[in-house]
């Protein structure tokens, strides 16, 4: 279960990437919807860093130091 909730958050997270690159929103995209978002630049920043976090968060599938059962 703890890795599909991972899984998830890094989905998103990737996600926001996208719209603070390129504001483009990839699951509005897939799932119906406008994928072209308008941001300001401090909240394309904001979601830059949370997709960065998400993009660091791909280590923890492997890490031997974090138990995910």
């Amino acid at each position: 279960m703890a890795k599909v909730a991972l899984t998830l958050v890094i989905i998103g997270a990737l996600n926001w990437l996208l719209v603070g690159l390129f504001e483009w929103d990839l699951v509005s995209a897939i799932l119906g919807g406008a994928s072209h978002r308008e941001s300001s630049g401090l909240s394309r920043v904001v979601y830059t860093l949370v997709g960065l976090c998400g993009l660091y968060c791909v280590k923890f599938y492997s890490d031997e130091r974090t138990e995910v059962r």
